[in-house]
C-alpha cells in the first residue's frame, strides 16, 4: 500500500530489510546454529546488533529509575510538596509530547542509529548540567523543570528510532522475544535496579549523587549505541524538490492517516490517552506521599514499592517472551490494561508499605504484559514504512494527556484526598477498556488478522 509520492516501499519491506533473510552485514545467521542459551526468550541475544541494542536501553532504562528517585527526594530536600512535585515532573513529560511527532518522521527519514546517539549526546549534556549545580547546591525547581523537558524533548526522538530500527536487527518471527525482553529489561531496571541504586545514594549521600550517577548511565548508553553498526532505512526515499519541511508535514499527514483509517490502532491510542489521564498522575506524583504521609516511609521504601511494581511487570513480560501471540491478542491487550488499573484503588487506601508494594506487583504485571503484544502488534501489523510514524503517532496520542495528569495530581490529591483520587484512577480504566474492545470491533478484527 503506498500512501503519497514521497513513499515507495519495497515489494515486501519486512523481507526485503529484516535478518529474515539470515544475513546481518554480510553475516550467516541461522537458528540452527545459534548458541545452546539462545533459545526461548533469549533467542534475540544470538545477533550481535540486538546485543548492542539491548544494552544500551539497559542503560538509559536504568539512567530513568535513578533520575526518578533523584527527582522526587530533590524535592522533598527543597522542601517542596506535591504541588511542587508535580511541576517539575511534567515537564518530561511534555517535551516528549511536543517532539514526537517530529521524532517519528525523523525515525523514516533519517538512519536511526543516527538518531539515538544525537539524543543521548543531549542526555549526557542536561544531566551533566544538573549534577553540577545540585553538588554546588544551586540546583532550584525551575532547574528541574527545565532539564525534564529537556529530556523529554530527547526522548521523543529515542523511543520511535529504537522501535523503528528493533525489526532490522532480529527476525520477524523473534520480535515477540525481543519486546518481551524489552518488557523485562523496562520494569526491572526503570523501576527496581534503577530505584534501588538511587535510594542507596540518596541514602548514604544525597539526590545530587544520585543525579551524578544518572550521568554515568548515560555515558554508558551513548557507548554501547556507538557500538552498534549503521542499519539502512527500511523504506525508500524518492528524490524530488519537495522542501524538506513540506516533505516532512507529507510524512506526518500520511501517519494520521493511517491511524484514523484502522480501528484497532485509533481506538487503543484512545483508550490509552484517557487512561493516562487517570492513572499517570496519581501513580507517579502521589504515591510518593502515600508512601511518606499514610505508610511513615521513606526514599527506600519508595525505591522498594517501584521494585515491586517493576518486578511484577518483569515476570509478566518475560512469560509473555517466551509464548506465542495469543489469537484473541486484541482483547486480550486491552483487558488487561484495564485491569491493571484496579489494584491502585487499594493504594489511596494503604497504610503500610508493603500492602502498596503488593497492589503495584500486581499492576505492574497487568502493565507490562500486554505492552509485549502491543509492541509486536506495531512491528508485525503496521507498515514497515510507517512504523517510525506510527510510533511516533503511539507516544504523543497515548501520553497527551500525560503532563495534564501529572500537573492536576497534586492539586486535585489535595482537593479531594488521596483516597478518592485513587479510587477514580483504579476503576475508570475498566469502563474505558469495554467500550475500546466493543467500539473498534477487535474480537472481529483480531480473527480476520491472526499473528499466532
Amino acid at each position: 500500500m503506498t500512501y503519497g509520492p514521497v513513499v515507495r516501499p519495497a515489494a515486501d519491506p519486512i523481507r526485503a530489510f529484516t535478518p529474515e533473510r539470515r544475513t546481518i552485514r554480510g553475516t550467516a545467521v541461522s537458528d540452527t546454529l545459534a548458541p545452546a542459551w539462545a533459545r526461548g526468550p533469549l533467542r534475540p541475544f544470538r545477533f550481535r546488533q540486538y546485543r548492542c541494542l539491548a544494552a544500551s536501553i539497559t542503560f538509559e532504562l536504568a539512567a530513568a529509575g535513578v533520575w526518578l528517585i533523584a527527582l522526587v527526594w530533590q524535592v522533598i530536600e527543597l522542601r517542596g510538596g506535591p504541588g511542587n512535585l508535580s511541576f517539575v515532573a511534567s515537564g518530561t513529560a511534555l517535551g516528549l509530547v511536543l517532539t514526537v511527532l517530529v521524532g517519528g518522521v525523523a525515525a523514516d527519514r533519517i538512519p536511526q542509529r543516527r538518531v539515538m546517539v544525537a539524543v543521548t549526546v543531549v542526555r549526557v549534556a542536561v544531566t551533566a548540567v544538573v549534577s553540577a549545580l545540585a553538588l554546588a547546591g544551586l540546583v532550584t525547581f525551575w532547574h528541574l523543570a527545565l532539564a525534564g523537558l529537556v529530556l523529554g524533548l530527547a526522548s521523543g526522538f529515542y523511543f520511535p528510532a529504537y522501535s523503528a530500527i528493533l525489526p532490522s536487527v532480529v527476525d520477524a518471527d523473534d520480535l515477540l522475544a525481543a519486546n518481551g525482553m524489552e518488557g523485562v529489561l523496562r520494569p526491572v531496571m526503570m523501576n527496581a535496579a534503577g530505584p534501588a541504586l538511587a535510594s542507596l545514594v540518596v541514602a548514604a549521600w544525597s539526590p545530587a549523587w544520585a543525579f551524578v550517577l544518572v550521568l554515568a548511565l548515560e555515558v554508558g548508553c551513548l557507548l554501547t549505541i556507538l557500538l552498534l553498526h549503521p542499519v539502512p532505512l527500511r523504506r525508500d526515499l524518492v528524490a524530488d524538490d519537495t522542501h524538506p519541511v513540506r516533505a516532512a508535514a507529507a510524512d506526518l499527514v500520511i501517519g494520521f492517516r493511517y491511524m484514523v483509517s484502522t480501528p484497532w490502532l485509533l481506538a487503543t491510542l484512545l483508550f490509552a490517552s484517557a487512561m493516562v489521564l487517570v492513572v499517570i498522575g496519581p501513580l507517579e506524583v502521589l504515591v510518593p506521599f502515600v508512601i511518606k504521609d499514610q505508610a511513615g516511609g521513606d526514599a527506600t521504601d519508595h525505591a522498594w514499592v517501584l521494585a515491586a511494581f517493576g518486578l511484577g511487570g518483569a515476570a509478566a513480560s518475560l512469560l509473555m517472551a517466551s509464548i506465542r501471540m495469543p489469537r484473541r491478542y486484541l482483547t486480550i491487550m486491552v483487558a488487561m490494561w484495564g485491569a491493571a488499573c484496579l489494584p491502585m484503588a487499594v493504594v489511596g487506601f494503604a497504610t503500610s508499605v508493603p500492602l502498596i508494594a503488593a497492589a503495584l506487583l500486581i499492576t505492574g504485571a497487568l502493565f507490562s504484559a500486554p505492552t509485549v503484544i502491543w509492541g509486536t502488534l506495531l512491528q508485525r501489523r503496521v507498515p514497515a514504512e510507517l512504523l517510525g510514524r506510527v510510533s511516533s503517532l503511539d507516544f504523543f496520542v497515548s501520553l497527551a494527556f500525560m503532563p495534564v495528569s501529572m500537573a492536576l495530581a497534586g492539586a486535585v490529591g489535595e482537593l479531594i484526598g488521596l483516597k478518592a483520587t485513587f479510587l477514580v484512577a483504579g476503576v475508570a480504566p475498566i469502563f474505558l477498556a469495554v467500550a475500546a474492545i466493543a467500539l473498534a470491533r477487535m474480537p472481529v478484527d483480531e480473527i480476520d488478522h491472526p499473528l499466532g
